[in-house]
């Protein structure tokens, strides 16, 4: 078996060059997408965390309505007890029953006061429990319609440029194959230190494509000679010529 031939720096380099060029059409998609799918994700999940708080809201006021109803059900008892109590004492036959009476109807009467205090507290707690719920609904509403909204703009962009961005995606794996790893490793390092994603640029007016410092005349000489891959001094970011970012046409057979 034949061994793999060693690609020259040349060949290198135009690999490179090739992914770059690929991945910054990758690149241009995801900026015209913007922030959308960060605001999309984000919304999600404040929507849940609100569903979630309006689920606790709604169980509080429940359970402090249920509260109220069952005081309710506590004074209309005491009030009952009252009005029996109040016809017993027409049929007492001594002050020792009408007391025992009397005390008895104190007693309702002081339960019915607490229950009326106790209703009063859950009322005002009911209420701002009502307040903060109808505010954590209508901030609920908003969000899902800012959220439906980002969806659409969001989809209408995937189903402009899915079909070129699978197609990049595919030419941008096959690239990487290549490119030994060593170089790749280099390149994706490169590309996740700066926000534009360029790791290989072309010397353009003397100056490196990247951070636009001056490249110095021997650095640009020894691009030129295709010998070995070089970095800008500066910012780091792999440096091709012409020649690589601009190939002449492959000469026609006569």
């Amino acid at each position: 078996m034949a061994a793999t031939k060693e690609k020259t720096v040349a060949e290198k380099l135009h690999h490179l060059y090739e992914l770059q060029v690929i991945d910054t059409n990758l690149d241009d998609i995801q900026v015209l997408k913007g922030e959308l799918p960060m605001e999309v994700s984000d919304l999600e999940d404040e929507i849940a965390g609100l569903e979630t708080r309006i689920g606790r809201l709604q169980g509080s006021v429940d359970d402090i309505e249920s509260q109220i109803n069952r005081l309710d059900g506590v004074m209309q008892d005491a009030n009952g007890a009252i009005e029996k109590y109040q016809r017993q004492m027409d049929e007492v036959k001594n002050n020792r029953e009408y007391e025992a009476l009397q005390k008895e109807i104190e007693l309702q009467t002081l339960d019915i006061q607490l229950s009326e205090k106790k209703q009063g507290e859950m009322r005002v707690s009911l209420e701002a429990k009502k307040q903060t719920l109808e505010i954590a609904t209508e901030r609920l509403a908003t969000k899902n319609e800012d959220l439906e909204r980002k969806k659409v703009a969001l989809e209408k962009i995937v189903a402009k440029t899915e079909k070129e961005e699978r197609k990049l995606k595919k030419h941008s794996d096959a690239a990487r194959k290549n490119i030994e790893d060593r170089l790749l490793k280099a390149y994706d390092k490169i590309r996740k230190t700066y926000r534009n994603g360029l790791a290989v640029v072309g010397v353009e007016r003397n100056s490196c494509g990247g951070c636009f410092n001056q490249v110095p005349p021997q650095t640009r000489l020894e691009i030129g000679m295709h010998k070995k891959i070089l970095a800008c001094e500066h910012c780091g970011r792999i440096l091709v010529d012409e020649e690589v970012t601009n190939p002449a046409p492959a000469a026609k057979a006569e």
